[in-house]
């Protein structure tokens, strides 16, 4: 039987990590919302599916493997619809991709995998009890966490050009990152090493204040670095205030320790500066 990944959600994580399952000879199907973009996963070997509208039951009773990357509204929308169909699926793998926001605010504090989940945003809370309702599916689910995530066409050069970048200063604020190409290997790695009910942070080994960011990205392409603006001042939206809301450093150890995986960008410097090799 060939080994299908069933990718609910192929957004950006989940198109990262196809093209390394289709280099194994694994058949990758992909749901989407969008024709359009049905015709761009077509192109990267994807057999797309437009969702809603398809039945996923059938997909989900052939798959070998199954990623979900749907976030949650007022519940999951694929367990809500498929949750009788993912009782019986015979997947051996089943991943779900969450947020280290369902830690909460730790004032710039570590938090690893066995941190009490504190979370008081809407998003934090609703993401917390997906994660439950998936781990108690009682199937073969692994549970990564990833940090803000940034890669190729996603991070500041565009608004640094562009002259929108803005260096808001919240003191004691730190991010931790991650950069799509590690998220792929990370979700290769744990297809390899299966570990069911596992939980994996996502990040890089570097938190750091997202003003540092956004300066180190202008001083690379040579531009003047934005001036800094008090979070006081700031003028913000509900999901911009809601982000600086909180503040925490994420520990990969068990990432590497437990999957042996290799960052290839283990800090935001190494990764803008790849972004900005490959733009060219």
């Amino acid at each position: 039987m060939m080994p299908t990944l069933l990718s609910i959600g192929h957004g950006y994580s989940a198109r990262a990590l196809a093209p390394l399952l289709l280099a194994r000879g694994w058949k990758v199907i992909g749901t989407t919302r969008a024709p359009e973009k049905a015709e761009a996963l077509a192109a990267e070997g994807v057999t797309p599916l437009l969702w809603p509208g398809a039945d996923l039951k059938r997909h989900i009773a052939n798959a070998t493997h199954i990623l979900t990357s749907v976030p949650p509204g007022e519940g999951d929308p694929v367990l809500e619809e498929y949750i009788d169909a993912l009782h019986s699926a015979p997947a051996t793998w089943v991943g779900y991709l969450s947020t280290v926001g369902v830690y909460g605010d730790r004032q710039g504090g570590w938090v690893d995998e066995t941190s009490e989940l504190l979370a008081t945003t809407k998003r934090g809370r609703a993401r917390i009890k997906a994660e439950a309702e998936w781990a108690a599916l009682g199937l073969s689910v692994h549970i990564f966490r990833l940090a803000g995530i940034y890669g190729p066409g996603r991070g500041p050069f565009s608004k640094v050009r562009a002259g929108t970048a803005r260096r808001i200063i919240k003191e004691g604020q730190v991010f931790s990152r991650i950069h799509v190409k590690d998220i792929a290997a990370t979700l290769l790695a744990s297809i390899d090493r299966p570990r069911p009910g596992a939980i994996y942070n996502v990040c890089d080994d570097d938190p750091a204040p997202p003003q540092d960011v956004i300066a180190y990205a202008a001083t690379r392409l040579g531009l003047p670095v934005p001036p800094g603006i008090p979070y006081q001042e700031a003028e913000l939206t509900p999901m911009q205030r809601s982000f600086y809301a909180e503040s925490k450093k994420c520990s990969n150890r068990l990432l590497r320790e437990e999957l042996g995986v290799d960052l290839a960008y283990p800090d935001y410097k190494t990764g803008l500066d790849d972004l900005l090799t490959r733009a060219g």
